[in-house]
């Protein structure tokens, strides 16, 4: 250590000991007594301390939001989690897209409140003529399932949690009315989140042999259940992947190579496989069904969407184009209907000030969220709205919107072969989006009994 000084001097700096570390120990408020290596000035513990004072930090070229240290770029660019990672088989850009025509895409359109109260009531009758002879008033088909049951009877599920089980359960047993749950199956949940729902048809299945569960989801999720699943005889593999760019024939062609190999022994192949989803192309919770692992493609076996947040939806990648202009109706129309369905839940208003004062506030559902957020900035933030439409007719207009954009789903899948229908399968009280689509083939493109 340095010498004192005689009171009143200027204090010299503090330096370490001759062939000592040169860190000071701030809580010991001395050096460091280690012994450095020859030609160092910091022993092994501190040496970071020397690297750090003699080499450059550099912005990373991939993501300018972190550095790293310049004589490391090239090592740190191989492991950084910016870099490009290599893409999976399934991944194929843009394959599910929908609409390539540049020319046909919609320029951007002004906000729904800032239309005219002409150019609103127009959109209303053309609304009103579209929708004219539409299918408007659906079944109820309400159902539940074993599997469930001892979940809902339950007390230490709260509201929200036994609103969700409800709807699973009635998925689940419109599922069963169509003979879709059954062996050999392979079910794709879309959208899969935790993989609740596949949890359950695992479940409804656990004497069945040889099912499979392909579950699909872009985002990072927390607490997945599909995880926890050790049954020998069903098979769980996830994908993070956007739908937008999936391949699911290679998809399922990667899960039936791994269910071989498992089953290795056995003579038989494996039977069609059937995907079922949770969300697809806007959003909504689905459900759909079947593949064929040889290379003739059998028909999906069935689909099971549990509609919503049509609000999100989007004219390229929205299957009922040719419905819409059948019916004298374009993409601007499409842009604005897709708005106004939010009017169908303006409920979600008074249910959300309402649960906010309840023990489950802080479960509220994403879709909940979601539609909140939306009528904050459509059917509320609108003054032309306020002067001419009521609550009621706004839910009313924003049914009608969401009923002619599902047909236009259901007309897809009836040129595509399928018999699809449109159903209620919860209560309002429940889910204000509580419409299902159900879709099988039709008798005249099944290749063979499904069970």
């Amino acid at each position: 250590m340095a010498a004192r000084g005689p009171p009143g001097a200027a204090m010299a700096a503090p330096e370490p000991e001759p062939g000592r570390c040169a860190h000071f120990v701030l809580r010991k408020k001395r050096f460091c007594r280690m012994i450095p290596a020859p030609g160092r000035r910091f022993c092994g513990e501190h040496g970071h301390e020397e690297e750090q004072n003699d080499r450059k930090r550099i912005p990373c070229p991939l993501d300018p939001k972190h550095t790293v240290y310049e004589d490391q770029l090239q090592k740190h660019l191989k492991k950084c989690n910016s870099r490009e990672k290599p893409k999976p088989v399934y991944f194929v850009q843009d394959i599910n897209a929908g609409l390539k025509d540049v020319a046909e895409i919609p320029e951007k359109q002004v906000p729904l409140s800032s239309l005219s109260i002409e150019e609103l009531q127009n959109l209303i009758t053309r609304l009103k003529k579209a929708t004219n002879g539409l299918e408007l008033h659906l079944k109820e088909q309400i159902l539940s399932h074993q599997a469930l049951q001892e979940a809902l009877s339950d007390p230490k599920n709260g509201e929200s949690a036994f609103k969700h089980l409800k709807q699973q359960a009635s998925i689940l047993g419109n599922m069963e009315k169509l003979h879709l749950l059954g062996p050999g199956r392979c079910f794709v949940e879309f959208g899969a989140g935790r993989g609740k729902l596949s949890h359950w048809v695992d479940i409804a299945l656990e004497n069945v042999e040889g099912v499979q569960f392909l579950l699909v989801e872009r985002a990072t999720t927390r607490f997945k259940v599909d995880g926890k699943h050790k049954r020998r005889d069903s098979i769980f593999e996830r994908l993070q992947v956007d739908i937008q760019h999936l391949c699911l024939n290679l998809a399922l062609r990667c899960l039936v190579e791994s269910y071989t190999t498992c089953c290795d022994g056995k003579d038989e192949e494996p039977a069609p496989k059937r995907y079922r989803a949770a969300q697809t192309e806007v959003a909504p919770h689905k459900s759909a069904g079947n593949e064929s692992t040889t290379e003739d493609h059998k028909p999906v076996a069935g689909i099971v969407i549990a509609l919503c947040c049509h609000h999100k939806c989007d004219w390229t990648h929205y299957v009922g184009r040719e419905f819409f202009k059948s019916v004298g109706l374009g993409p601007v129309e499409f842009h604005y209907f897709q708005r106004m369905s939010s009017w169908a839940t303006c409920g979600m208003q008074e249910t959300t000030s309402k649960a906010s004062t309840s023990e489950d506030s802080g479960d509220q559902t994403n879709d909940t969220k979601e539609h909140e957020h939306t009528l904050s900035r459509t059917a509320s933030g609108s003054d032309t709205l306020q002067g001419i439409l009521s609550v009621e007719e706004r839910k009313e207009i924003g049914c009608l919107c969401k009923r002619l954009i599902d047909h236009g789903r259901i007309e897809y899948l009836q040129q595509q072969g399928y018999k699809a229908a449109l159903q209620y399968y919860t209560e309002s009280a429940v889910s204000l989006e509580n419409v299902l689509l159900t879709a099988v083939p039709s008798p005249s493109v099944i290749p063979e009994p499904t069970i």
